[in-house]
C-alpha cells in the first residue's frame, strides 16, 4: 500500500473538516494493507470487498497456475482487467467472473493462446502507480493513460475511470474471460439500451456448475459490438473450438473525463442482480460508496482494539483481522433469492442468509472459533447456512463453492464448525437436527445425495466404511489413510461431544469408541503416525520425511506433522507415544529436526518450516499449544513468539503459506491476542504470548473482554503469572465463557521462563 497516498488523503478529509468520529475510524482502516500475501503463495487480492461481501471487483494479473488462485499476483506487471468473483487465499483456482477492462484506440481481443497469461487487451502497470485499501483500489492503466478506480457494496461495484482524450475510448466486457481456463457453457450477453449490458453465462471448474449473471450500467452513452463467433484453436496440443461472449463498447471523451460503471451479479438471474446495483447503488457518488466501505470496515475491525508502540504489528495485526473477514461470502440477492445447491431457486427468511465458499478443512480450526467470539451473530448464520445446505443436498459440505459440493480435502469439518457453535451456546436448531445432519457424514452411505457421482465419491469416500467397520483406513484400499484416520476420529470425538450435550447416550457410546480409532496408526517403534494394510501390517518402506502431494498416506503434510492431529485426546496421546518424558523428547525434536523434505512430489503446502513444524499449511496450527498441556508452557511461548515475528510480515510476502479463506490470519489474531483454541468443540482457550500490551475484544452487549500484558516487550516474551479477574491462574487455560461475560486477563510477561 502506498501509505503516503493514504495519510495525505487522510489528512484532506482533516482539513475539509472531517468529524471527530470519522478521525477515530479512519485509524483502523489505515492499519490494513490489502497487497499483504499477494506475494509468495498467500494468494490474496488486493481489490476491495465488504466484510463476507458477494462480489469482489479486483484486478486480474495472470490467468492460470497455483499463483493465479486469486488472480493476482504481485510480481507480474501487467492487468488482463477487473474481473468481480475472486477467491481469498485459496490452493485451488477459480471465478475471475464478468471481467471490464478500459481502453482508448483499437480494441484488441484476439485469442493469445491457450498457454499465455495474458490477454490481448491487458495493460502495463507499476505498483508506484497503485493503492489499495479497505473497500477501495486503483491503479493507472500505462498502455491506456487511463486511472482506474474501484469500490464495492455487498453486491454490487462501483467502478471510475479517468480517460484522456481520445476519440475512441471505451470499454471490453469479457464474458468468455475466468481463471485457471475454465469451460465457458450457455454465455449470453446482451445491450438493453444505450447505457446498459447485461449477461448469464455457466462455468465449469473447481465447481462443476456454477450460474452467474450481471447487469452492467455505464454514466456515459456508447457504441456496442458483440463478439460471439467461436474460434478454432488448440488446447494441450489438441484441437478446440473456442466460445467467444465479448463486448466492445466505445465512445469519445474529453481530457480527464470519468466514466463511472455500476455492475451487480447474481446465481439467480439477471434481474437478480440488476436489484442489486438499484438498491445499493442508487446514484453515481463514488466517494460516498468509498467511504460507506471504509465505515463498514472500521465496524468490523474496531471489535478489537489493540494498544502497543509496534507499528509494523498493528499493521499485520489490522490486516490479518481484515482477512478474516472476506470468506464465507453472501450468496444471497437483495430480495432474499439464491441458488441452493441442489440448483433450484429459494428464497432466505429475512432474518437468514446464505453464504457459500467454506473452506473447512481450513477454517474449522481458527477462523470460526474467532468468530464465535468477535461476531457469534455471523457465526451463527454461517451455521444455519451449512445446515440448509445439508436440507437441499443430502450431506454437509466438505468445501462448498458457488452452490456446489467439491469434495474437495479430507474429513468432515462441518461438525465441528457445528459442534463448536453448539457447545458456546447456538440455540438456533434443534440439537437433534444437528446431530442427525453430523451423523450423515459421518456414516458411509451414498444415496440421498444430489450430486454428481464423482463428486458422491469424494463426499462419501469407501474410507469411511473401512473406519466404521474394522476401525482404521487401510493405505492399500484409500490414499491419505492416515490423514482421514485421524481427521475423522477428531470428527467423532465432536459428534459424541454434541450426542453427550443432548443426551443421547447410545451415539455418545459409539462415537468416543470411534474416537479413539487415532491410536490405530501409531508405530512404536518409528514414533510415527503411519499407515497400515487391511492385514495390519504397517507400510513399507517408511520415511517420515516422504511427500509425494496428494498421493500418499498423508494430506498435504508428512508423519512429521501428522503425528500431532489428536487434539481432542491429548492426554491420551502422550500415554500413546510413550509418557510425558518421552512425548517432550518426540516433540522437542519436531521443532529442531532437519528441514528436507524428501519424495517425487514434494506438497508445496509444506511451508513456513520450523524444524520439521510447517506453518504454512493447517496441520500444524495447534502443535506449539501442546506444550501447555505437559507442564513447560514457556516452550509454548518461545515458539508462538518465533511464529508472530518470523512467519507473518507486513509486505506481499507476508504469509507463510496459502491464507486459505481467513485460517491463516485468524492463527495470528488469536495468538497476538495471547490465546488459542487447541480442539474445537471444546470451548477452552489455551494461553501463549500476547505481543499487545492491551487488547480489548468488544464483544455484544456493550460487554469486553480485556487483556493486559504488564512487562510486555519484544525480549518478554515469558509469561510469569497469569490473573483472571484478578484471580491467580494455576494453568495456562480458561473458557469460552470467561471471554463472553465482561472478563479481564492480566498477564505478567518476563525475559525468563519462571521455571524450568
Amino acid at each position: 500500500m502506498k501509505r503516503t497516498k493514504l495519510l495525505t488523503g487522510l489528512a484532506l478529509l482533516i482539513l475539509a473538516g472531517c468529524t471527530h468520529s470519522a478521525r477515530e475510524n479512519a485509524f483502523y482502516t489505515d492499519y490494513v494493507n490489502p497487497f499483504i500475501g499477494t506475494g509468495g503463495h498467500g494468494h490474496t487480492f488486493p481489490g476491495p470487498v465488504l466484510p463476507h461481501g458477494m462480489i469482489q471487483p479486483s484486478p486480474d494479473t495472470r490467468i492460470y497456475q497455483w499463483d493465479a488462485c486469486s488472480g493476482y499476483h504481485y510480481s507480474d506487471n501487467s492487468i488482463n482487467g477487473f474481473s468481480h468473483t475472486h477467491l481469498s487465499g485459496t490452493g485451488v483456482g477459480d471465478y475471475g467472473d464478468i471481467l471490464l477492462m478500459p481502453t482508448t484506440g483499437k480494441q484488441e481481443y484476439q485469442y493469445l493462446g491457450y498457454d499465455s497469461q495474458k490477454t490481448a487487451y491487458a495493460s502495463d502497470f507499476s505498483h508506484e502507480e497503485e493503492e489499495a485499501r479497505p473497500g477501495y483500489y486503483s491503479v493507472h492503466l500505462k498502455r491506456y493513460n487511463v486511472k482506474a478506480e474501484l469500490t464495492a457494496t455487498k453486491r454490487a461495484a462501483l467502478h471510475r475511470y479517468r480517460f484522456p482524450e481520445n476519440k475512441e475510448s471505451g470499454f471490453i466486457v469479457d464474458l468468455d474471460y475466468s481463471l485457471q481456463r475454465q469451460e465457458n457453457a450457455n454465455m449470453e450477453l446482451e445491450q438493453i439500451s444505450d447505457t446498459e449490458i447485461v449477461g448469464w453465462k455457466q462455468t465449469k471448474g473447481w465447481a462443476e456448475k456454477q450460474d452467474i449473471g450481471f447487469y452492467m450500467k455505464f454514466s456515459k452513452p456508447f457504441t456496442c459490438k458483440i463478439i460471439d463467433t467461436p474460434i478454432n484453436t488448440e488446447r494441450e496440443g489438441k484441437p478446440f473450438v473456442m466460445n467467444r461472449s465479448k463486448a466492445l463498447l466505445q465512445f469519445a471523451t474529453e481530457n480527464d473525463e470519468e466514466v463511472l460503471v455500476k455492475v451487480g451479479i447474481s446465481a439467480v438471474d439477471i434481474n437478480g442482480a440488476r436489484q442489486n446495483v438499484e438498491k445499493e447503488i442508487p446514484s453515481w457518488n463514488f466517494d460516498s460508496i468509498a467511504t460507506a466501505a471504509q465505515n463498514e470496515w472500521n465496524n468490523y475491525l474496531k471489535t478489537i482494539e489493540i494498544e502497543s508502540n509496534d507499528e509494523t504489528s498493528k499493521k499485520i495485526f489490522y490486516t490479518a483481522l481484515y482477512h478474516t473477514a472476506i470468506h464465507p461470502s453472501l450468496f444471497t440477492d437483495i430480495d432474499g433469492r439464491y441458488r441452493g445447491i441442489d440448483g433450484l431457486i429459494h428464497r432466505a427468511e429475512t432474518d437468514e442468509s446464505i453464504y457459500t465458499v467454506y473452506s473447512l478443512w481450513d477454517t474449522f480450526r481458527a477462523l470460526h472459533p474467532l468468530f464465535t467470539i468477535i461476531d457469534s451473530e455471523l457465526n451463527d448464520k454461517l451455521v444455519m447456512s451449512l445446515m440448509q445446505k445439508y436440507q437441499e443436498g443430502g450431506i454437509l459440505p466438505m468445501w462448498e463453492l458457488a452452490g456446489n459440493y467439491t469434495a474437495t480435502m479430507i474429513g468432515y469439518h462441518a461438525v465441528p464448525v457445528i459442534v463448536d457453535a453448539y457447545m458456546k451456546g447456538f440455540d438456533k436448531i434443534d440439537g437433534q437436527e444437528l446431530l442427525k445432519a453430523c451423523l450423515r457424514s459421518a456414516e458411509y452411505d451414498t444415496t440421498g445425495i444430489i450430486a454428481s457421482k464423482r463428486m458422491i465419491g469424494g463426499l462419501m469416500p469407501i474410507s469411511k466404511y473401512y473406519k466404521n467397520k474394522i476401525g482404521y483406513i487401510p493405505y492399500d484400499k484409500e490414499n491419505e489413510s492416515v490423514a482421514k484416520g485421524l481427521e475423522y476420529a477428531y470428527n467423532d470425538w465432536c459428534i459424541a461431544t454434541l450426542a453427550q450435550a443432548i443426551g443421547d447416550t447410545a451415539t455418545y457410546e459409539r462415537y468416543k469408541t470411534l474416537a479413539n480409532g487415532y491410536k490405530h496408526y501409531y508405530d512404536t517403534s518409528t514414533g510415527f503416525m503411519r499407515g497400515k494394510d487391511i492385514n495390519g501390517k504397517w507400510h513399507t518402506p517408511f520415511n517420515p520425511r516422504y511427500s509425494d502431494h496428494r498421493n500418499d498416506d498423508y494430506c498435504e503434510g508428512t508423519a512429521w506433522q501428522w503425528t500431532w492431529f489428536a487434539p481432542h485426546d491429548i492426554e491420551g496421546l502422550i500415554e500413546l507415544i510413550g509418557g510425558q518424558e518421552k512425548f517432550t523428547e518426540r516433540l522437542d525434536s519436531l521443532f529442531t529436526a532437519d528441514s528436507t523434505i524428501d519424495g517425487p512430489l514434494v506438497s508445496a503446502d509444506i511451508s513456513g518450516m520450523i524444524g520439521q513444524y510447517a506453518h504454512g499449511n493447517e496441520p500444524s496450527h495447534h502443535i506449539v499449544h501442546l506444550y501447555n498441556y505437559i507442564g513447560q508452557p514457556w516452550k509454548t511461548q518461545q515458539l508462538v513468539d518465533t511464529i508472530l515475528y518470523t512467519q507473518y510480515f507486513d509486505n506481499p510476502n507476508g504469509l507463510s503459506g496459502n491464507e486459505d479463506c481467513g485460517q491463516m490470519s485468524a492463527w495470528y489474531v488469536l495468538n497476538a491476542m495471547g490465546f488459542y483454541q487447541v480442539c474445537p468443540g471444546a470451548p477452552i482457550y489455551s494461553i501463549g504470548r500476547p505481543i499487545f500490551d492491551r487488547v480489548t475484544i468488544n464483544l455484544p452487549d456493550k460487554k469486553k473482554f480485556t487483556i493486559i500484558a504488564h512487562n510486555n516487550s519484544r525480549t518478554n516474551k515469558y509469561v510469569q503469572n497469569i490473573r483472571l479477574d484478578g484471580v491467580l491462574l494455576e494453568s495456562p487455560f480458561f473458557m469460552h465463557s470467561d471471554i463472553m461475560k465482561d472478563g479481564q486477563l492480566e498477564i505478567e510477561m518476563g525475559n525468563t521462563p519462571p521455571k524450568q
